[in-house]
């Protein structure tokens, strides 16, 4: 994808700082996932997408369009 390495370095550094927040020794991982997909929603659509199809274990083509119908819905 062409997006700049600062770009993406303050992209995974506030993810960190994120669960850095939270305080906590072990945190599991949808809460990482949610902080990726958070970040990843603003960032870039396609990577969005690509990761939701996984961290979502999307199954058949109806979940892809569904999801990206739920992301058309709420665009701000």
């Amino acid at each position: 994808r062409p997006i700049d390495s600062g770009t993406i370095e303050k992209f995974i550094s506030k993810i960190v700082r994120n669960l850095e927040g939270l305080g906590e020794s072990e945190i599991p991982t949808p809460t990482v996932g949610k902080f990726i997909m958070d970040g990843l929603s603003a960032l870039d659509k396609v990577a969005y997408v690509r990761f939701a199809s996984v961290y979502k274990n999307f199954k058949e083509v109806k979940d892809f369009e569904q999801f990206v119908g739920y992301i058309n819905e709420n665009k701000s």
